[in-house]
Formats: structure tokens, sequence, C-alpha cells
């Protein structure tokens, strides 16, 4: 997946890796990052040491990310200079805080830094994640809506939810798209002479019978081609059936 030039522009929240276990989830996290404009990398205690090879291995493509990381020993070094944390959690923690979800967060995000405001969000460890004296230091809290059942995600995985969630605050997202092969949407003429065509057809053949419901069974198959959503290529298809059914007919 290629990043769009336009997530990249301007001030981003910075991902803070809070004492990750394994070098391959850090390039899992980079990619993901990567994959939705960010680039603003922490990482805070490594379990194996930094810099790290198996998260080079799997960066693949994102390994600027780990190249200009940040590496901290403490947490509260890894966001000193922001404005406003967010803490990642898959379990409810006694403590009073905001609980967002990652699309209300990342919105949150985006005002803060809009005014010039500093951002992180911190990522727990893989095993047991975030420990409490981390999450206190946060000003609000980050719950990923999982199965209850098996709330355990791959700190990759929350990591590019929680991108993803960034970009669809910062960039238009557009939910559907048709991909047009080498044509073009048919016209409203081109669909009522197709009509016409069929019907002129299926009367011939006799379909329109009896006679006092020709005029009905002729509008629920004009409602249906102007329901239909043609292009140029599958009306020129249609009028070739129509045809060739008519030559068969006709040597018949």
């Amino acid at each position: 997946m290629t990043p769009d030039p336009a997530a990249t522009s301007g001030p981003t929240p910075a991902f803070i890796l809070v004492r990750p276990q394994m070098g391959e989830n850090i390039g899992g996290a980079a990619r993901a990052m990567w994959n939705f404009g960010l680039d603003r990398m922490r990482v805070v205690a490594p379990r194996d040491g930094w810099p790290n090879e198996n998260a080079v291995a799997m960066a693949s493509g994102a390994g600027r990310l780990l190249d200009e990381a940040a590496h901290f020993d403490r947490v509260q070094d890894a966001i000193g200079d922001c404005d406003y944390v967010f803490a990642t959690t898959a379990r409810m923690r006694d403590i009073t805080k905001p609980v967002m979800s990652p699309e209300r967060a990342m919105e949150h995000a985006r005002a803060i830094i809009a005014q010039g405001g500093k951002v992180g969000v911190m990522f727990g460890p893989e095993r047991a994640g975030l420990e409490n004296d981390d999450v206190i230091q946060a000003n609000a809290l980050i719950s990923i809506p999982v199965n209850p059942e098996f709330p355990s995600l791959n700190l990759a995985q929350a990591v590019l939810l929680t991108a993803y969630e960034w970009q669809r605050q910062t960039t238009q997202v557009i939910p559907e798209v048709v991909m047009m092969a080498n044509t073009d949407w048919a016209g409203l003429v081109e669909v009522q002479k197709l009509a016409d065509h069929y019907e002129e057809t299926l009367d011939t053949a006799g379909l329109f019978y009896p006679q006092d419901k020709a005029a009905s069974m002729k509008a629920v198959l004009r409602n249906m081609w102007s329901r239909m959503p043609l292009t140029r290529a599958d009306v020129q298809v249609f009028h070739g059936m129509i045809r060739q059914m008519k030559r068969w007919k006709e040597r018949g």
C-alpha cells in the first residue's frame, strides 16, 4: 500500500512503543504507521535493545521510521514534550480518566495539533500492555472495541487501527468507488433506446399477453432498465444479445 502524500503533510501524533518485546512487532508497527502517513515513532526501553535487526527486517519499506525513531529509557522522557497523551488499553483500569474510541481520540488529537499542540499515543508491551504507572501519566485512554472474550491485540495491530483512524480524521476517505473498465456510464437516451429495442422485440414474440396486462408488464421492464446502473458497454452487449436471438429465431 502506498501512503497518501497528503496524509504525511503537517504535524502528526508521536506513536510511543513502551517496552516492546519483539523486534518483529516494532517493525510491523513501523509499517502500519507509514501505511497511514505517520512517521514519528518513539521507543521506550525495548526488551531486546536498540537498534533491532528483527525490527528492520519486518519494517520492509518503512525502515526510515526506525532510523529516525527516538529511543528513551523512561516513559516520562518519551512524553516530556507532549501537550496531550493517550494511553491505549485493552482492559478497564481503576483510574478515573476519559476513555475514548480510536475514532474519537484521533479526532481530539487532530484538534489539539491544529492549535499547535503536540500529541503522544502510548502502546504497551505485547504480554500485558501498559502498567498503571504508565497509564496515570496519560490524559486519556483509548479503548479499542474488541471481542471481550479475546481482547488481546498484537502491538502492530493496535498501532494500525489507531493510525487508520488518524488518517480518517485528516484526509478524505471515499467510502465507495466504481472502477470503470474502458467505458462510461450509459446516458438516459441510450438506456431508453435499449428499452425500446427489447420492448418491440418481446412484443413481436408475444410476451405481453394477455392484453389487459401488457401495460403493467412493460412498465415493470422500463423500471428495471432505468434502475440498472448500465455502462455503454453493457448496453451494447444487451443489444447484441437480443439481435442474436432474433437471428437464431429467423434461421430456425
